[in-house]
């Protein structure tokens, strides 16, 4: 069976980022498909490569978060059209795997659909267009209407629908009532991802104090204002805690020079890095600090270095609500902080370190979780069950994955 696996910012794990395409491909590669990525990157030509068992086209579309609104819509549209022109020349598939965002990858399945009659599964990882009405507050009616026609076009056209959380999966359900909609959320590579002490409690005093790190995109929907907030009460409060960001995005220069404002003597920037720099960076860190800004349909998102922060057994600090807070919540892996009373978490960390062993078994927890509920083995073999790929089905999986 012929696989195209349609996403648009496909990364590697040397590249480091999100991989779950890179992943979900090998997957299906390893399982006898015959799997071809459509991605694009930021060079002049067209390229290609083996990942492994799986080929990868790469296509001349250059794309970057610090791009303008009108320059982002000209890739989304040239990456499709291009997309296109590609597939024209190649073997008919079986079937096409297209991951979003953006949402207009949806539209080289309707187009091969209409013109081979070849279905389409669609994955949606975030909420387009909700995310940017709610993030740029898009208040024209007209827009508004067009872009949710738009997206239910592709929902209805799809044979069936991934979504990465419980949230998602209710929403298209509502748009798109008897429709086919797996919930698979990303995961944790837990083979990769091990802590290298587990269970070891480290000793926070002046001369070795606590860590608190974050690792992933800077950007404006990921509120990394309130990191900075976090690190600032810290400071005034006379603890000698460290802040570490580890990442890139538009907002990195705005926050070193809010750093600089702040004077936080406890805050420090580091470059973001591939797969193995990630683990490292983790492996230092007492807790990981997940972040999103203040907005409903965020809290619907599947946040990929909340998985990695689990495979490494590390208590996570979130600052939002929904799914995964109540995952937290209910497995005592971690902590929320009130963006409107930074002093609480503060105060509750404290109360951690007070109790000696209370931060090695949130961690121990969290290992937990990663390894019986949300492991990449896992979610490899429900996304095959799910897309009928598997001959011989393992048992169903139970727990949060379903």
């Amino acid at each position: 069976m012929k696989i195209y696996y349609v996403h648009q910012y496909y990364l590697t794990p040397v590249e480091g980022g999100a991989i779950r395409s890179f992943h979900l491909a090998q997957g299906m590669a390893e399982a006898g498909m015959a799997v071809e990525i459509i991605a694009g990157h930021n060079q002049k030509h067209y390229g290609c490569r083996w990942d492994g068992k799986v080929k990868v086209h790469l296509l001349p579309v250059n794309y970057d978060n610090n791009l303008s609104a009108i320059r982002r819509l000209l890739a989304f549209y040239k990456f499709v059209k291009t997309a296109k022109k590609l597939i024209l020349g190649m073997e008919k598939p079986d079937l096409f795997y297209i991951t979003s965002t953006p949402l207009t990858t949806g539209f080289i399945g309707l187009w091969a659909k209409k013109k081979w009659g070849v279905p389409f599964v669609f994955e949606v990882r975030d909420l387009w267009p909700e995310a940017p009405i709610q993030i740029k507050g898009i208040k024209n009616r007209l827009i508004k209407g067009l872009l949710y026609r738009l997206e239910g076009k592709i929902y209805h056209g799809a044979r069936q629908i991934v979504a990465l959380s419980p949230g998602i999966k209710a929403y298209i359900s509502k748009k798109c009532p008897g429709k086919d909609i797996a919930m698979i959320p990303n995961f944790s590579d837990t083979v990769f991802f091990q802590p290298q002490n587990p269970g070891t409690l480290k000793a926070v005093n002046q001369q070795n104090p606590l860590t608190i790190g974050y690792a992933g995109a800077i950007g404006q929907v990921n509120g990394m204002e309130q990191f900075l907030e976090l690190a600032g009460q810290a400071q005034a409060s006379g603890r000698n805690w460290q802040f570490n960001l580890m990442g890139k995005g538009n907002r990195v220069e705005k926050l070193k020079k809010s750093k600089e404002e702040r004077r936080l003597n406890n805050l420090h920037f580091l470059s973001f890095g591939d797969k193995e720099k990630v683990r490292n960076f983790m492996e230092g860190m007492d807790l990981i600090y997940i972040s999103f800004a203040p907005l409903p349909v965020l809290e619907t998102g599947s946040p990929n270095k909340f998985f990695d922060a689990l495979a490494m057994g590390k208590p996570v600090i979130l600052n939002f609500k929904g799914w995964i807070w109540e995952i937290v919540n209910k497995t005592e892996t971690g902590l929320f902080h009130d963006v409107n009373c930074p002093e609480k978490v503060l105060n509750e960390i404290q109360e951690w370190i007070n109790q000696g062993d209370k931060l090695s078994l949130a961690g121990e927890r969290a290992r937990t979780l990663a390894e019986e509920k949300f492991s990449k083995e896992q979610a490899i073999e429900k996304l095959l069950e799910f897309l009928k790929l598997r001959n011989d089905p393992k048992k169903v999986l139970s727990g949060l994955i379903s």
